[in-house]
């Protein structure tokens, strides 16, 4: 990390990270001295602006400031929390400087999570119970330590990045930010039967445990929407052994196959396989979310298999909103955004215009939707989870790339 952006950190932390809309007042000044056969004009008493009550955000970031103590040292991992805070931060506080330059009002506090009973001492903060808004912890360990502090309150407790879901801290007032894998699934299954309206889907299975928690959200939803009209048939594959279900598929319509899997050795081996089929088979491949971020999956070879995605990050650079962003973004930090920047950008926004309403819509965001630079928030309030960002993008390989379909 820079010596700059320590020293941003560093001032930002001492000078309580406020950032107020702050509006001229007019002040009066002594009128100069005017020749006495000239009538002195009637002053005018200054008119005074109300400054807008300052709504109280405060971020807990892992920022691990304790590190910067002498004879202490950053490890790769702190450092790599560190900057993630830093970039979130960034974006977080342009979006509310965005806001109050429309006539709110903010004061953010800005906290460290650098360790259990830091958390555990924030919990007890009175500054931060008493302010409006709760952004963070990051980590799911943090959050559920932090969260089972506040189930009393109605306080919204925002769960920024994690994908983690909700059921496993058990607070009605948490906000999940990013959806959880189970919404990926859903959302995959409802675009299927909704789109592509196939008579069978295939899942292939490496035989994984961990694979059931995007196969059993993905088949109920299939069941539900399909009204148990579409056969879903699970598969385990051996070796990239496809040759048992030759005889299930269709040489006219889609074959759709479900590959949950995220080990690279059974991928490279099935995929393959899946490619040997599709030169006699029409196939359509909708993979695993984490399946964007891995370099050993060659587009190409994505882009034979019809391969579809769910994405709950991905950033369109073509678009004129990100563009804008990036400028200002370049502007006020002398360096490029990153999605961390983004996402804090996206989601101070849309917190920042809930608080300025000056109303209680921040406590109810099932009834505001948005539209975000890196994705859309579409609430759902679930008894005992909060509130869950249900929205994913479905994406698809053409021209060698991820395009958005829907």
């Amino acid at each position: 990390m820079s010596g700059n952006k320590w020293l941003f950190i560093v001032f930002a932390l001492l000078a309580g990270a406020c950032s107020p809309k702050v509006r001229t007042v007019p002040v009066a000044t002594k009128p100069a001295e005017k020749p006495a056969e000239k009538p002195k004009p009637t002053e005018k008493p200054p008119v005074k602006t109300v400054e807008a009550k300052a709504s109280v955000v405060s971020l807990i970031l892992p920022l691990s400031l304790d590190k910067l103590a002498p004879g202490q040292s950053y490890s790769r991992t702190d450092l790599t929390q560190a900057n993630m805070a830093v970039e979130y931060y960034q974006g977080f506080k342009l979006a509310l400087d965005s806001v109050a330059g429309q006539g709110a009002n903010f004061k953010l506090q800005v906290y460290d999570s650098k360790d259990d009973a830091a958390i555990h001492s924030l919990g007890l903060n009175p500054q931060l119970k008493n302010g409006d808004l709760i952004v963070g912890p990051i980590f799911p360990e943090d959050i559920r330590l932090f969260a089972g502090m506040f189930n009393y309150s109605r306080k919204p407790i925002v769960s920024p990045l994690s994908p983690a879901s909700p059921t496993l801290f058990n607070n009605q007032n948490l906000v999940t930010m990013t959806p959880p894998l189970e919404y990926h699934a859903k959302g995959a299954a409802t675009y299927i039967v909704d789109k592509l309206k196939p008579k069978k889907v295939f899942i292939l299975n490496s035989g994984f445990s961990d694979e059931k928690l995007y196969n059993s959200p993905f088949k109920r939803t299939i069941d539900s929407l399909g009204k148990r009209k579409i056969q879903v048939i699970p598969f385990t594959v051996t070796r990239g052994n496809l040759t048992p279900l030759v005889a299930k598929l269709s040489a006219k319509d889609q074959n759709i196959f479900l590959v949950p899997s995220t080990k690279q050795a059974f991928l490279m081996v099935t995929l393959k396989s899946l490619d040997t089929l599709a030169k006699k088979f029409p196939v359509t491949v909708f993979g695993h979310p984490s399946w964007e971020k891995y370099a050993f999956l060659k587009a190409g070879l994505l882009q034979r298999l019809n391969t579809h995605l769910t994405s709950s990050d991905k950033v369109d650079y073509k678009s004129p909103a990100v563009n804008t962003f990036i400028r200002q973004y370049r502007r006020i930090y002398r360096a490029d955004p990153t999605d961390y920047a983004i996402k804090g950008f996206d989601e101070g926004l849309y917190f920042g215009e809930l608080l300025a309403r000056d109303d209680d819509s921040y406590r109810r965001v099932e009834d505001h939707d948005f539209k975000g630079l890196h994705n859309n928030f579409h609430f759902e309030k679930k008894p005992g989870q909060g509130w869950i960002n249900t929205h994913v993008d479905i994406l698809r390989y053409e021209n060698f790339e991820l395009k958005e379909v829907e």
